[in-house]
C-alpha cells in the first residue's frame, strides 16, 4: 500500500502529495456549511447523494504542494468559521482548516485525491464516521462511537503536534497567519449557495 498519494485538482494545475501516515481519520460531513460550500463551488461529485462531503482529516505537514500554489484561493462561509481552500483554476475543493494555522489540522476533501482505491486502502471506506447526520438531505445513519473515536484521534494528533512545537505550514506562514486572504461570501453568493437556509 502506497504511503504517499497524489493530490490534484480537476484541471491538473494544482498538484501535490499527501502522506497518509499522518492522517487522523476519515469522515463524511453533512453539515449545512459543507453543502453550501459545494453548491458555491458548483463542482460535481463533491457531495454524495445525501449531501455529504468525504474528508480525510490529517496533520498539515502531511500535505505538500508541488505545482500551482498560485491558483489556490480561500473563502469563509461564517464569521469566525473555518477557512475553506480550493483551486481557483477549476474550483476543486482542497481542504478546510481552522482560522489559526498553529492548530495542526486540515480536512482534505477527497475530491482532490484521484486514486480512490488507494484512499480506501489507507484510510478505510467512506461513511464509517458520519458527522452532522441530522443535516443530511435524506436519512443517514449516525455513528456516535466511531465519531467519538475519530474525534479523540484528531485531538491527540493536534496535541502531539503542539507539544512538538510544530511550525504552521500548508496555507499558513510560520506565525500562523494565512498566506492568502480567505474572502467571505457576498450577499448574492450566500443566496446562491442557499447558505442562510443551510
Amino acid at each position: 500500500m502506497p504511503m504517499t498519494l497524489e493530490l490534484r485538482c480537476r484541471c491538473g494545475k494544482v498538484r501535490g502529495t499527501v502522506d497518509v501516515r499522518r492522517a487522523y481519520a476519515r469522515a463524511t460531513c453533512y453539515c449545512g456549511d459543507c453543502q453550501a460550500y459545494a453548491r458555491h463551488l458548483g463542482t460535481s461529485g463533491v457531495m454524495d447523494a445525501h449531501g455529504g462531503t468525504d474528508i480525510v482529516a490529517m496533520n498539515p505537514d502531511a500535505v505538500t504542494f508541488t505545482a500551482g500554489e498560485e491558483h489556490i484561493s480561500g473563502l469563509c462561509l461564517q464569521e469566525g468559521g473555518p477557512l475553506r481552500w480550493y483551486a481557483g483554476c477549476c474550483r476543486t475543493p482542497l481542504g478546510n482548516t481552522p482560522r489559526d494555522g498553529k492548530v495542526a489540522y486540515v480536512g482534505i476533501v477527497s475530491t482532490c485525491l484521484p486514486d480512490k482505491v488507494a484512499v480506501d486502502a489507507a484510510c478505510g471506506p467512506p461513511g464509517r464516521i458520519v458527522l452532522n447526520a441530522g443535516s443530511a438531505l435524506d436519512d443517514v445513519r449516525s455513528t456516535p462511537l466511531a465519531m467519538a473515536t475519530g474525534g479523540l484521534r484528531i485531538a491527540a494528533g493536534i496535541l502531539m503536534a503542539k507539544l512538538r512545537g510544530q511550525v504552521p505550514s500548508l496555507f499558513f506562514d510560520a506565525g500562523g497567519q494565512p498566506h492568502r486572504t480567505a474572502h467571505p461570501l457576498g450577499p448574492q453568493e450566500r443566496a446562491s449557495a442557499r447558505l442562510e437556509s443551510a
